[in-house]
């Protein structure tokens, strides 16, 4: 399959294009209200977040494991980043839902993105609604990367068929 080709979507007042975003990725600490939902039930609300951002994504937030309100268990597999190192997968049980390697983590994050050490990100695709403040995220297309699309971001996004070569 052929690439499709980047056309940058220039931001509006308030937006970031994730073209701007750097690589190697940026952690930023945030302060966005984080809620997400799964299985009817309220899996997280902090405001105590940190964004990466990478250029062609949207932001992935990593939120506090000791925020999450419902069970996070080890589900087994590793993947490596060649930037944060050996991220480990998680399920997250709520309700009537178990979302089997929903979530990841960095327990020994490489040098740079300490920030993450402790945190979890969730794979919004997976959950029935990930909020930033009283947004509701929409999934980054793919699976692969797990970015959070809200209107404060504008793209060409990475993760679509045909998007692998940018």
């Amino acid at each position: 399959m052929r690439a499709k080709r980047m056309q940058r979507i220039p931001p509006a007042a308030g937006q970031e294009s994730v073209c701007d975003y750097p690589r190697p990725p940026a952690v930023q600490p945030s302060d966005e209200r984080i809620r997400i939902e799964l299985g009817g039930v309220l899996v997280v609300d902090t405001t105590d977040a940190v964004r990466v951002l990478e250029t062609s994504h949207p932001p992935v937030y990593y939120l506090p494991r000791d925020a999450f309100l419902v069970p996070v268990h080890d589900a087994g597999g590793l993947s490596m980043c060649e930037f944060k190192g050996m991220a480990h997968y998680l399920t997250i049980a709520a309700g009537d839902r178990i979302a089997v390697r929903s979530a990841w983590t960095y327990p020994e994050p490489w040098p740079g993105y300490e920030a993450l050490r402790g945190r979890v990100a969730v794979y919004p695709s997976k959950m029935d609604r990930c909020l930033v403040d009283d947004e509701v995220v929409v999934p980054q297309e793919g699976d692969f990367y797990g970015g959070w699309i809200t209107s404060r971001v504008v793209g060409p996004f990475k993760g679509a068929p045909g998007t692998l070569g940018w």
